[in-house]
């Protein structure tokens, strides 16, 4: 594929990656169509073209193929069923079986200790008493975990550490059943991760690691540089860049990370698309992750990660809206030198909902950070 103004990049999501996408790909020349499988938020508004239909249509599946000419996806939870359709007859990248893994934790967690990627303790349960024999194996608190549609803290249950044959039955009973991941609870010095970006010929570039505060088990700030010893950081890349070659990925990828008491690093899950933590590349980094994945699907050169200034990330969530319909007034973040406002046009607010962004840029991450939080503090946060 080579740079035409007339090509269509298909995207499979409609939600607020999406968005960020559409307006890289216009400001490069490129029209998009989406199926959204759904209502249409307003950060679907973007597209040259939008599908509303579910995925499983499949007169939706033929406009969809007819008019793209190379697809990516906007989020991991896509039908497997519909991943295969639309790589049948045109490009998709990430491809189908990348993907696959990414979005069901029994496949991601097996993938990595196939391959001897650092990750922490767990075990597969489909049944109470397999869960308690996983509750006598693994030390110390627990998470218990679907194996499917898990993203910011979702589908996840803490397990304190009382492995007795009558709390697992009493826990599992709680869960629901079905088939899941029991994983040993880290104590977290730190969380961080790792956008990579993998062309199709193979050429990978690495994005600086940042430094995250989740709130609630929603990513909260990404500060990046991350205040981390360098050699843990370049540790971190190097194994986000192995872990994009063994799984032969195309596109760009985000890896987050663990950091224990002890200093070791431990992989914890992957997103097969431009990621939350990696926003601040639309204002801090030479070439966004939006238009490195552009790059990738296109077959164009990849762009340069470099980090241009400190940057601090603030993910905006629906808490801060006085109504569903009602923003806030943004003079606190419109009046701080650096910052950059990022909303996502959706129209109505919900607790925990991510409405927006904004990126605070410092001359030191101190700097940076400082313009954060007094921010926050301005909206009571």
């Amino acid at each position: 594929m080579n740079d035409d103004s007339e090509t269509c990049i298909g995207v499979l999501g409609g939600g607020q990656l999406g968005r960020m996408l559409a307006l890289e790909a216009r400001r490069m020349g490129f029209r998009v169509i989406k199926w959204t499988g759904g209502d249409v938020s307003g950060a679907a508004r973007l597209a040259d073209h939008i599908l509303t239909q579910p995925f499983d249509c499949p007169e939706t599946l033929k406009q969809f193929i007819d008019q793209a000419d190379i697809a990516t996806v906007e989020f991991e939870n896509i039908p497997r069923s519909l991943l295969d359709e639309v790589s049948q007859h045109i490009p998709l990248m990430p491809g189908t079986k990348a993907v696959a893994v990414c979005q069901n934790r029994e496949l991601e967690k097996s993938f990595l200790a196939d391959h001897h990627i650092p990750t922490a303790k767990f075990r597969i349960v489909e049944t109470a008493e397999a869960l308690h024999s996983a509750l006598q194996h693994i030390p110390g608190d627990v998470i218990l975990k679907t194996v499917e549609s898990g993203y910011d803290g979702k589908g996840q249950m803490l397990v304190r550490d009382e492995p007795t044959r009558a709390s697992a039955d009493q826990l599992w009973q709680t869960f629901g059943g079905g088939r899941a991941i029991v994983e040993q609870r880290i104590d977290l010095a730190a969380e961080l991760s790792v956008m990579v970006a993998r062309g199709q010929d193979g050429t990978t570039v690495t994005y600086d690691p940042t430094e995250n505060e989740h709130r609630n088990h929603i990513l909260d700030l990404s500060i990046v540089p991350a205040r981390l010893p360098q050699p843990l950081l370049d540790e971190a890349k190097a194994i986000a860049a192995k872990l994009t070659q063994e799984l032969d990925y195309i596109g760009v990828i985000g890896v987050e990370f663990f950091l224990d008491q002890q200093g070791k690093l431990l992989v914890n899950e992957m997103a097969p698309r431009p990621h939350n933590s990696g926003h601040h590349t639309l204002d801090a980094c030479e070439c966004s992750q939006f238009e490195q994945q552009l790059r990738v699907i296109c077959n164009l050169p990849l762009g340069s990660p470099r980090l241009i200034k400190p940057a601090v990330m603030w993910n905006l969530l629906g808490d801060l809206w006085p109504d569903e319909t009602t923003p806030p007034d943004w003079s606190p973040i419109l009046k701080t030198p650096g910052a950059k406002l990022h909303l996502y046009g959706k129209s109505h607010a919900k607790p925990r909902r991510k409405m927006g962004h904004v990126t605070f840029i410092g001359d030191t991450i101190d700097d940076a950070l400082e313009r954060a939080h007094a921010c926050k503090n301005a909206f009571g946060y």
